[in-house]
């Protein structure tokens, strides 16, 4: 039988494996195997260059980027000050900041560069 770590919200030694997750039976409670061992890896984010990203920095988009529900679009070199990260974003979003002219937005840290 494997070695599986102990639910970390209720700490029962019952944990199964379901497909990607590690599943309790006891408090329902899932969590992802390979955050165990790469918990630092999984919080840096970098921008499109490799540069690591952290919150109150500034960024430069580096390319167009058309904005749903609005005509116009975020041209490439707006620069973006005082950025917020957002490490556990579903969507690739990772990036929470205010644009002069749009207001707040979603960013992905592929389309910026540090500043």
């Amino acid at each position: 039988m494997e070695n599986l770590p102990n639910c970390p919200k209720c700490n029962s030694e019952y944990t199964y494996e379901d497909g990607s997750l590690l599943v309790c039976p006891e408090c329902s409670h899932e969590w992802a195997l390979e955050s165990e061992g790469n918990s630092e890896d999984a919080s840096i984010i970098k921008d499109a260059n490799g540069n690591i990203l952290s919150d109150g920095d500034s960024v430069t988009v580096i390319k167009d980027l058309k904005v749903k529900g609005s005509s116009s679009s975020i041209k490439i070199g707006t620069k973006v000050k005082n950025i917020r990260l957002v490490h556990d974003s579903s969507d690739g979003h990772d990036i929470e900041c205010k644009i002069d002219g749009f207001g707040a937005m979603k960013l992905k840290s592929s389309v910026v560069k540090k500043a």
